[in-house]
């Protein structure tokens, strides 16, 4: 067996250069259990240039009042594994149900404690700035969550002004089987609830339900607007960074 003299390790010079083509750094703050997220963000905002950046933070899978009251603990704890030195221009909280328990304003000074000067969102929020822009007031809202927590969050966009005309939900406590309902599925529940005269817009709540990709095609049969909550935070997110682009196939919303 023959010796042989390692070799030695050549050093080489690099420059480094900033992708100038990036207009803005967002962080995400996503569940452990989200499977739907994180593909829809990037769909949403790929056509804009921005780099989105995820923290997982711990949740229970089954989703109920008690469970997402927990995520409060967890909340400071995910927002500090996005470190400052990244230069985030927004963060959003991918839980509408947990924003929905834990309340809005809680959710944001949470997030300030951790960076104070930069502005955040959740897809509850989201979902009241993008009701408003397209001037929905009578709401039809579908979500996959049992009664306390659609109850709950019928509470809240009433707070807001926004009457709650119709409900619909797919009564699933699990969120693992949330993310995995086939979107036929949820077009079709969208479809049955929006074409009552009821309602002037649809919301689909759940950052787990992959609706993003019908809400085109729910539109055209509807003739109504149809927001979902991946879909509005990531609209209310690139608002927040001073990016109004408007984009095809993503709905009404990205319209405006």
């Amino acid at each position: 067996m023959h010796e042989t003299t390692p070799p030695v390790i050549t050093r080489f010079e690099f420059s480094t250069n900033p992708d100038l083509r990036v207009r803005a750094r967002i962080g995400l703050l996503v569940l452990a259990s989200d499977q739907t997220l994180e593909r829809e963000l990037l769909q949403l905002t790929d056509a804009v240039e921005v780099d989105l950046y995820h923290a997982r933070l711990t949740n229970e899978t089954v989703v109920n009042a008690k469970s997402l009251a927990k995520m409060e603990e967890e909340l400071p704890v995910a927002a500090g594994l996005l470190p400052e030195y990244l230069g985030l221009n927004a963060i959003g909280y991918a839980c509408t149900s947990g924003a929905t328990i834990i309340g809005e304003d809680r959710v944001k000074a949470i997030l300030k404690e951790s960076h104070p000067n930069i502005p955040s969102s959740n897809p509850l929020t989201a979902a009241k700035a993008a009701l408003k822009a397209l001037g929905v007031e009578r709401l039809g809202l579908l979500t996959p969550y049992t009664p306390e927590v659609t109850e709950a969050m019928q509470q809240r966009f009433g707070e807001a002004g926004i009457a709650i005309t119709l409900v619909g939900s797919f009564y699933e406590e699990n969120d693992i089987l949330v993310g995995q309902i086939d979107p036929k599925s949820i077009l079709k529940a969208a479809v049955a609830l929006g074409k009552s005269e009821l309602c002037d817009g649809i919301f689909i709540s759940c950052t787990s339900l992959r609706a993003a990709g019908i809400i085109d095609e729910a539109e055209a049969e509807l003739g109504k607007p149809v927001i979902a909550s991946n879909h509005a935070l990531a609209w209310h997110l690139l608002r927040l960074v001073g990016i109004d682009d408007k984009l095809a196939g993503f709905g009404r919303l990205f319209s405006i």
